[in-house]
């Protein structure tokens, strides 16, 4: 049987790893977990697994350093969020990945091409070129992007409450709610009206402060105060001092598994 071990410093995305890939692999034989990437480095020692899982960014020994380390003990697979730019270099076949969170049609990917280099020695030749020369420009790569100077998101929102122009500080904002013209901008005391459509807000606000949770909706963090679930099975977010529940499309239903 293929053995793995996963790294990751969040055990709720350990176990849901360790979940979809005995979904789509029940083969594979999960023989440890790591919190960081010290510890995983020890275990490809200790136990030699065929594959390791290893989330890029955790404490003290990253990902990429723990890779570095690693070489050709065990093939690497890349746990990553950093969907937007590093999806490129993974795709030239070299070096595989999970995005999180994992999701099984991607995953079913990944591990065909995992099973597909279980019969090629480790370190050898693929397409893209040197597995080690592709992993070490990949992982320079990554570390430049990730060290380059964070994004700057909006602070303010310049809205309309009837004839006046009002600036709201968004940490103030409880919700954003778009219809076919306009989107509600709700904060605990009023509501204002913007043009500007979620899709548009979602690209400039801070995602660590505002959960896109349907096409139409983003919600202030802050201000959640549960989920719930209707008689229909639909799940609804409920704001801290206010009546509205706001629908979550399944697509966004990821954002809640470990509240």
């Amino acid at each position: 049987m293929p053995t793995a071990i996963i790294a990751d410093d969040e055990r709720l995305m350990r176990d849901q790893l360790r979940m979809r890939l005995g979904q789509v692999w029940p083969e594979l034989d999960i023989v440890g977990e790591a919190k960081n990437g010290d510890e995983a480095v020890e275990l490809v020692d200790q136990l030699k697994p065929d594959f390791t899982f290893l989330d890029i960014r955790m404490p003290g020994k990253t990902g990429m350093e723990a890779a570095a380390v690693i070489g050709d003990k065990s093939r690497v697979v890349f746990v990553t969020a950093y969907d937007a730019y590093a999806v490129e270099a993974f795709e030239r076949g070299a070096i595989d990945y999970v995005l999180k969170p994992p999701e099984l049609e991607r995953l079913h990917i990944t591990v065909e091409r995992l099973k597909a280099r279980l019969t090629a020695p480790a370190g050898a030749p693929a397409a893209g070129g040197d597995v080690n020369a592709s992993m070490a420009a990949m992982l320079s790569q990554l570390a430049e992007k990730i060290a380059a100077p964070k994004k700057t998101y909006l602070q303010w929102i310049q809205a309309s409450i009837g004839q006046d122009l009002r600036m709201i500080p968004v940490e103030e904002i409880l919700f954003f709610r778009s219809d076919e013209k306009y989107t509600c901008v709700q904060t605990a005391k009023y509501e204002a009206l913007i043009r500007k459509p979620v899709r548009d807000l979602a690209e400039e606000l801070d995602p660590d402060l505002f959960w896109q949770i349907h096409r139409a909706t983003l919600v202030n963090v802050n201000a959640i105060e549960g989920v719930t679930r209707d008689i229909r099975g639909r799940h609804l977010v409920m704001i801290k001092e206010r009546p509205e529940k706001l629908e979550v499309s399944r697509s966004f239903l990821h954002l809640f598994k470990q509240m």
